[in-house]
């Protein structure tokens, strides 16, 4: 029911495109005069937080959960990355798309679902076995129920 994360990765925001829409971009970068020399930022405009975009992922695969960010200090170690996310890494994608027209031709509520069709039928090799998942959530319930009052 829930999906934890932590704080610092829940709140970070990072730029994103799908692929067919990166694709649009280099071809029309590569294909107009006008881009010639220039350097274009290829990126949709909003931008969302990670837990947002685990929240936009959870409607796509139609999960009716809940996503809880935990301080760093309190979330299971498998949940706290090594990556400093003080810093949020937001594209500025304004030039290609005043320069050149670019619009993405693939919308995210498609892409997502493109995209978590294509995960489920090409799982990760290196995916956590039963039993290491087993433990994990074993901690995560764990960490739940230290929040409880």
């Amino acid at each position: 029911p829930v999906i934890l994360l932590e704080e610092g990765r829940a709140r970070w925001r990072g730029s994103r495109a799908y692929c067919e829409n990166v694709a649009v971009a280099v071809a029309a970068a590569v294909t107009d005069e006008r881009a010639a020399g220039r350097v274009y930022n290829v990126a949709e405009v909003e931008v969302f937080s990670e837990a947002e975009w685990v929240e936009e992922i959870a409607k796509a695969v139609g999960w009716k959960g809940r996503v809880v960010a935990m301080a760093r200090d309190r979330a299971p170690a498998h949940l706290v990355a090594a990556r400093d996310f003080s810093q949020d890494w937001v594209a500025d994608t304004s030039r290609i798309r005043a320069e050149l027209g670019y619009s993405e031709e693939v919308t995210r509520d498609d892409a997502l679902r493109l995209t978590v069709a294509w995960e489920r039928q090409h799982p990760p090799a290196n995916a956590a076995t039963p039993q290491e998942l087993a433990e994990r959530f074993h901690l995560e319930d764990d960490a739940m129920a230290a929040l409880a009052p």
